[in-house]
């Protein structure tokens, strides 16, 4: 035991659990972009509506999301640990040293672009799920003809509103949610906000380029047989197409849903 403890103490240590923890985050957003598309889908908001009721309502999903938390805050934290000890290890800087001829930008500003992702996530979770959870969401319900297909979209009072239910009443399919659609276009509303959004995705994508891989180094997945591909991963899947699919949702919202 006090060997793992000497482990986890150590830098090597603290880099493990930042690449652990770092690869759980990366497939949660690949995870959570496939359900945040629900978003661009033109029904009102009810298939985004029930994606946020299954997130926020199974019992398995509500454990995940506390592990996620708790993993947020650990990945956070060492990687403050490691930058601050890297620091005080090396007190003096180097009489010449040219950083962009040894090390790719992002690799360098990792700190930096790892503070810009923890205050949108800060903001995010504010906006949204604090906001779901706890205030000020509004209520919606759908009435679907099961015979056309068509949905009517109607918004209730907190009167009206019991509790999610989703059931069928003659030839219409009915539910009743909290209309987190209606607050995410809402929230969208402030071009502020949206640019906001669209530059903590370019952050993302910097950190996740260099992360990603960086964390399969750690862990030894650095033999040239599937070095590039976990390279080409990295830079392309979650250093290009995952923030850019996040940040078309805002600039979605503002420009079509509220333009």
């Amino acid at each position: 035991m006090s060997r793992f403890n000497h482990l986890l103490s150590s830098t090597i240590g603290k880099k493990l659990i930042m690449s652990l923890t770092g690869i759980f985050l990366s497939l949660f957003l690949v995870v959570h972009l496939i359900g945040n598309l629900q978003l661009f889908k033109d029904d009102g908001g009810l298939a985004f509506n029930q994606y946020a009721y299954f997130m926020t309502s199974f019992g398995p999903i509500k454990i995940i999301s506390y592990g996620l938390y708790a993993t947020i805050v650990l990945h956070a934290v060492y990687a403050l640990i490691v930058t601050i000890r890297n620091r005080k290890a090396r007190p003096v800087a180097y009489a010449s040293y040219n950083g962009a001829a040894n090390s790719p930008w992002n690799s360098r500003n990792m700190g930096i672009l790892g503070t810009i992702i923890l205050i949108f996530i800060v903001t995010h979770m504010s906006n949204f799920w604090y906001k779901y959870h706890w205030g000020g969401t509004p209520y919606v319900e759908y009435v679907t003809n099961l015979q056309s297909g068509d949905t009517q979209v109607n918004e209730i009072s907190e009167a009206e509103f019991a509790g999610y239910v989703n059931y069928i009443d003659s030839d219409n399919q009915i539910m009743r949610a909290k209309d987190l659609y209606k607050q995410v276009n809402f929230a969208f509303q402030n071009v502020i906000l949206v640019i906001f959004y669209v530059l903590a995705m370019v952050a993302l994508g910097f950190h996740l380029a260099h992360g990603f891989r960086s964390a399969f180094q750690t862990l030894g997945f650095d033999h040239n047989r599937y070095a590039p591909i976990i390279r080409w991963i990295g830079f392309w899947i979650f250093g290009i197409l995952i923030p850019l699919g996040f940040a078309a949702m805002p600039l979605y919202s503002f420009f079509v849903v509220n333009g």
